[in-house]
C-alpha cells in the first residue's frame, strides 16, 4: 500500500524519490506528538458534543430566519452552546461579522470611551487591527479619533509578557488590555494558556477593573483550555478560522462577560437591540456542524504543522514552534531568509491545494499591510485560515506563516509539492 502511494505521488504530482524519503523519516519522530495532539483533541471533541447535548440542540435549530431575525431559536441556542464550550457567561455568534478584525472590533468600541485607554501587552497587534486602533491611517472612526489612547508594552525575549513593564504602563484611564494569543506576522512563540493566565492575574491585581480581551485567532481547541477560563473577561475569534470547522461560511464570534458581550452586540446593532435582532439567513447549521467538527480539524491542522516543521527543520531551515514545542496555535512559521525560497515555497502550498491548483501567487500590496504579502489559499471559503494556506510578507527575514488543514493527508501533500518546487528551482 505504501508502495502504491509513492508511485501514484510520483506519476501524479512529479514528486521525487528524495522528497519523499524526506517525508517518510520527518513522519517517523513526531508520531509522539501526534499522540499529544490527539489527546486534545479529544477532551476537546467531548466538551463540544456535550454543550450541544446540554442545550438540547436539534435539527429545528437548523433553519434560518429573514428579515429582523426575532426568536430565532437557532441563532439563541447556537450563542449557548458556545457559551458552555468556551465556559463564558454569554455569547454572541454571527454570520455578520465578517472577520476576526470586526469581532475585535466590537469589543473595543464597545467598551472603550472617550478619554480611556488601550493598553496592549504583547507588543504591536496584528496588522489589520492599527487602523481600528488609530496607529496608521486617518479618517475612518479609529478608537483615536474618538478620544481612546494607545499604549503597547514589547514581549520579553524569550516571547512572554513582561509583566513588569505592564504594571508600570496601566494607569488610571487604562480601561482595557488586549492579549494576542497567535503570533500574527511575528517571529515569536503564541501565547500559552497559561501564560495569559499569568498575565491576567497579574494585571487584575494592580486595576481588577480593567477589562482583559484576548485575540483568540488561531488559537481555539488547540489546548485544552479557553482564555475565559484563565480569567479574561471577553475572548473573539473568525469562524472561518479554527471553531468554525471548515464548514462555517463566514461569521465570527465573541464570548466573555455578559455585560461585556452585550456592549459588543450594541456595537454590531444598535443599542438596545443588541443580540435580539439579526437573522440567520440560513447559515445555523453549517455554524452547529462546523463547530462539531472543529477540534477535529484543528487536531488535523496540528499534526500538518508538526510535520512542516520536522521536513524543514530537516533541511535546514529555522522553524517555529519546534517540533516537541507545546503550542498555542496552528500556525507555523519557517524562515527562509531570502523571498525566492520563500515564494517557492508559498507557490508549492498553493499547487497543492484542491482548489485554484493552476493559480501562481505572487506578492501583491494587500489593504491592511505595511508591505507586499504573498497569500497561497486552495480553499472552499474565500480567506479560510482553517483550510490550508500560507501567509509571507515579503520583507526580511523572510518568514512564511503556514496555517490550517483540514485533513492531514492534504497537509503532507502540500508540503512535499512545496519541497519539489524549492528543489526544482535549485534552491535547497
Amino acid at each position: 500500500m505504501i508502495s502504491r502511494i509513492a508511485d501514484y505521488l510520483a506519476s501524479e504530482f512529479n514528486i521525487c524519490d528524495k522528497v519523499l524519503e524526506i517525508t517518510k523519516d520527518a513522519e517517523k519522530i513526531i508520531s509522539l506528538e501526534f499522540q499529544k495532539i490527539d489527546r486534545v483533541k479529544e477532551y476537546n471533541q467531548l466538551k463540544v458534543i456535550r454543550a450541544m447535548q446540554v442545550n438540547n440542540l436539534s435539527d429545528t435549530h437548523f433553519p434560518g430566519t429573514t428579515g429582523y431575525g426575532y426568536d430565532d431559536k437557532g441563532r439563541d441556542v447556537l450563542d449557548d452552546v458556545y457559551r458552555d464550550v468556551f465556559k463564558a457567561e454569554d455569547a454572541l455568534v454571527r454570520h455578520q461579522i465578517v472577520s476576526g478584525t470586526h469581532a475585535l472590533a466590537l469589543c473595543l468600541s464597545g467598551i472603550l470611551r472617550p478619554g480611556d485607554e488601550l493598553l496592549c501587552a504583547t507588543g504591536k497587534p496584528y496588522d489589520t487591527l492599527e487602523e481600528v486602533i488609530g496607529i496608521r491611517g486617518e479618517g475612518g472612526g479609529s478608537l483615536k479619533e474618538f478620544g481612546v489612547t494607545y499604549s503597547q508594552v514589547e514581549l520579553l525575549e524569550n516571547g512572554k509578557p513582561d509583566l513588569e513593564a505592564i504594571g508600570k504602563s496601566i494607569n488610571d484611564r487604562t480601561r482595557m488590555v488586549l492579549v494576542q494569543r497567535s503570533r500574527g506576522y511575528a517571529w515569536r512563540q503564541s501565547l500559552l494558556i497559561e501564560d495569559i493566565e499569568r498575565t491576567i492575574k497579574f494585571i487584575k491585581g494592580i486595576k481588577n477593573d480593567i477589562v482583559v480581551m484576548v485575540d483568540n485567532c488561531y488559537g481555539e481547541f488547540v489546548e485544552e483550555r479557553e482564555p475565559i477560563e484563565a480569567g479574561a473577561d471577553l475572548a473573539a475569534g473568525s469562524l472561518i478560522k479554527n471553531p468554525g470547522g471548515g464548514l462555517a461560511q463566514t461569521g465570527g464570534y465573541i464570548v466573555g462577560r455578559k455585560d461585556c458581550v452585550s456592549k459588543a452586540a450594541y456595537r454590531l446593532t444598535t443599542p438596545g437591540l443588541g443580540k435580539k435582532v439579526g437573522s440567520s439567513l440560513g447559515h445555523n447549521r453549517l455554524m452547529f456542524q462546523g463547530l462539531f467538527m472543529a477540534p477535529h480539524v484543528v487536531g488535523e491542522s496540528l499534526k500538518g504543522a508538526v510535520l512542516c516543521s520536522a521536513v524543514m527543520k530537516s533541511l535546514g531551515f529555522e522553524t517555529s514552534p519546534g517540533i516537541s514545542d507545546v503550542r498555542g496555535d496552528i500556525i507555523q512559521a519557517v524562515k527562509f531568509n531570502n523571498p525566492d525560497s520563500l515564494i517557492a515555497f508559498c507557490q508549492g502550498i498553493q499547487k497543492g491545494s484542491p482548489v485554484d491548483s493552476y493559480v501562481t501567487p505572487e506578492p501583491w500590496d494587500m489593504p491592511g499591510y505595511d508591505s507586499p504579502v504573498i497569500m497561497a489559499a486552495g480553499a472552499f471559503i474565500q480567506g479560510s485560515s482553517i483550510e490550508l494556506s500560507a501567509d509571507a510578507p515579503i520583507k526580511p527575514p523572510y518568514i512564511a506563516y503556514m496555517q490550517g488543514g483540514l485533513v492531514y493527508e492534504h497537509v503532507k501533500l502540500g508540503i512535499m509539492i512545496a519541497i519539489q518546487k524549492m528543489l526544482d528551482k535549485k534552491l535547497i
